[in-house]
């Protein structure tokens, strides 16, 4: 007998009730929850709100000021913002992203919010960031790779979305995000950091990445664990209960008050 095909919403049930069992559920309708959202105003022409989870990844690259920081996928530009709050005007920063249409988001972020002293120090590129390592090589002090994902919250909240779901896209993202991670590690310098995030809720887009990221170029990086306090309790209002992952930390909506999901992983080159 012929088996029915199961539709994009069936097979994303199943994928994920696979990889978090009973808690699916609530992780599931935590995705409806309002984001947490916090607004950045400090230093700011105009006041910025993002989802509170977004932060960390951020804050994880310890940027002081004066850095030479690239952000691969910068659009749609909150996190830019937040570097060239902490990088200063002494800095350089970076920001690309491949797409037209979210450049042109990007750029209108940063005029909008960003002071004309830091606003100068932001560059912006439109490459393909899975081939940057190929022309910059042990350029940058940090880089953020917020790379794009499967964004599991939003496909959740889209129906045509989720009637179009199929775990063939996890594969296909997953073979562009270890490029461009791949890519970042040519890039940064000696002792550079990189953050690797997503909002991403598999781990084939996430720990999968770091691993096979080990296997390919082991002797070229460390995974450098976070002191969970200083990171996480930094600033009234910002407390966040994070998931030790094996090579990172999750972020998740039901346990953060519809805050994230977020994935990150902090690198540091040899």
């Amino acid at each position: 007998m012929k088996k029915n095909k199961l539709n994009g919403s069936e097979n994303f049930n199943n994928y994920y009730s696979s990889i978090y069992g009973i808690r699916w559920e609530v992780l599931k309708e935590s995705f409806k929850l309002k984001p947490d959202y916090f607004e950045i105003n400090k230093g700011m022409l105009a006041p910025y709100y993002i989802d509170k989870a977004s932060l960390f990844p951020v804050k994880a690259l310890d940027i002081f000021p004066g850095q030479n920081v690239l952000d691969m996928c910068a659009a749609p530009g909150g996190k830019t913002l937040l570097i060239a709050l902490a990088n200063g005007e002494s800095g350089t920063i970076t920001a690309n992203d491949r797409s037209a249409s979210r450049r042109k988001r990007l750029i209108s972020v940063l005029d909008a919010s960003l002071p004309l002293n830091l606003r100068k120090t932001v560059k912006i590129t439109g490459h393909d960031a899975s081939l940057w390592g190929v022309y910059e090589k042990n350029i940058y002090d940090r880089i953020l790779l917020d790379a794009p994902c499967s964004s599991e919250r939003h496909v959740y909240l889209s129906e045509p979305h989720l009637k179009l779901w199929s775990p063939s896209r996890i594969k296909q993202l997953a073979s562009r995000q270890f490029a461009m991670l791949a890519a970042a590690l040519d890039a940064v310098k000696p002792l550079g950091k990189i953050v690797y995030s997503t909002c991403a809720i598999s781990r084939e887009e996430n720990d999968g990445i770091i691993e096979k990221l080990i296997k390919k170029r082991e002797n070229l990086f460390k995974i450098e664990s976070i002191v969970i306090d200083s990171v996480f309790d930094s600033e009234p209002g910002l407390k966040i209960e994070a998931e030790k992952t094996e090579f990172g930390y999750y972020i998740l909506p039901d346990k953060n008050n519809g805050a994230g999901p977020i994935f990150f992983s902090v690198i540091v080159k040899i």
